[in-house]
């Protein structure tokens, strides 16, 4: 005689599948969290290790609506996106004289601005730089709807160029004829965004290992990467399934817009934004005949982060990158040398 027992056994099933669900969603708010209280920390750490040099302040500003709103009926769901950004001021700054900034939006899908950067803003502001760094839609550190608002490739650059536009508009001190915008990796795409986008609104743009190709990068790419792209908060589809919504997202296929001086370095070793995607950028500018700098390294120790070590021939390429930006935002005490990134490092300002 045969026992009735599977309704019981699909329940106790589907109970486990909630119960799995549920401790999911908790980890996630957790890793949030401590997302939170790491980034607390990170600021911190910003006093100790750029204290000496600048007035370091975070400023909450807005860029553009959501990209993705389910119910844009629901009160408050198309106000703009807040978001912070840091302002870095070198201490030694005339308030009654003009000053070049620099844009300096952060890397990685999800990424933040960390102290990783400590040694780069310190040579920035010893060639007296101000510097923002805006954590634009998606970034990490700021909770779950602010990293649910990414949108990569799209409306994060408008908050990158709003932080631009917020600082110019607040700091008599800044010279709006000399704002130039540098960036590595998922920065340099933002970098190349905003001087097509915005040409006149920035002197010069340096992208380093800039992703430029989305279709190209979706394809070479690990599922768990690619979710990233197609989930359903963020583009929600597959280049299949939209690819022109892909091609509006890369650079390599906004080449025409190009007015900007622009340099560019990739390395033949990047193990993260490969150097085909970034061959294929050189390619679409060289094709609409448009003026610009570029290099291919070739196999930097170092790989994706091959010019932002500090190794001294990590040096050197960044002496190349401050020579270039310096042509055209000259700053009062410009770096020319290894040795002027040494004293900047590691020695208090004059």
């Amino acid at each position: 005689m045969a026992m009735v027992i599977l309704p019981v056994a699909a329940q106790t099933e589907q109970n486990l599948e909630n119960k799995v669900n549920e401790l999911l969603k908790e980890n996630e708010s957790l890793n949030h969290r401590l997302d939170v209280l790491e980034k607390k920390i990170d600021d911190v750490t910003w006093f100790h290790r750029v204290g000496d040099l600048a007035f370091i302040d975070k400023v909450y500003i807005y860029g553009p609506p959501p990209a993705n709103v389910k119910n844009p009926e629901q009160t408050g769901a198309t106000n703009p996106v807040k978001f912070w950004s840091y302002v870095f001021i070198p201490k030694n700054i005339d308030p009654n004289k003009k000053y070049p900034m620099l844009v300096f939006p952060h890397g990685g899908v999800h990424g933040d601005f960390t102290t990783y950067y400590t040694h780069i803003v310190r040579e920035m502001l010893a060639q007296g730089y101000i510097i923002v760094a805006p954590e634009y839609r998606g970034s990490t550190g700021y909770g779950s709807e602010h990293w649910h608002r990414i949108d990569y490739g799209g409306l994060e650059n408008e908050d990158v160029f709003a932080s631009r536009n917020y600082m110019i508009e607040n700091y008599d001190f800044i010279d709006k004829n000399r704002v130039g915008i540098i960036g590595w990796s998922h920065g340099g795409m933002i970098a190349l965004h905003n001087i097509f986008d915005h040409p006149d609104s920035y002197a010069c743009a340096f992208a380093g290992v800039p992703v430029s190709d989305m279709i190209l990068r979706y394809g070479y790419a690990a599922d768990d990467y690619r979710k990233l792209y197609d989930a359903d908060y963020h583009i929600g589809k597959t280049p299949r399934e939209d690819i022109n919504e892909y091609r509006r997202r890369s650079p390599a296929w906004q080449a025409h817009k190009l007015k900007t001086p622009l340099l560019i370095h990739t390395n033949t070793n990047d193990d993260d934004v490969y150097v085909i995607e970034v061959e294929a950028l050189i390619k679409s500018l060289k094709a609409e005949g448009k003026k610009f700098e570029y290099e291919i390294f070739q196999d930097m120790p170092g790989g994706h982060s091959f010019d932002r070590i500090d190794t001294k021939a990590a040096r050197q390429v960044r002496v190349k990158i401050y020579k270039f930006l310096a042509q055209y935002l000259n700053p009062p005490k410009p770096i020319k040398s290894v040795e002027d990134i040494n004293r900047a490092a590691y020695l208090p300002m004059k």
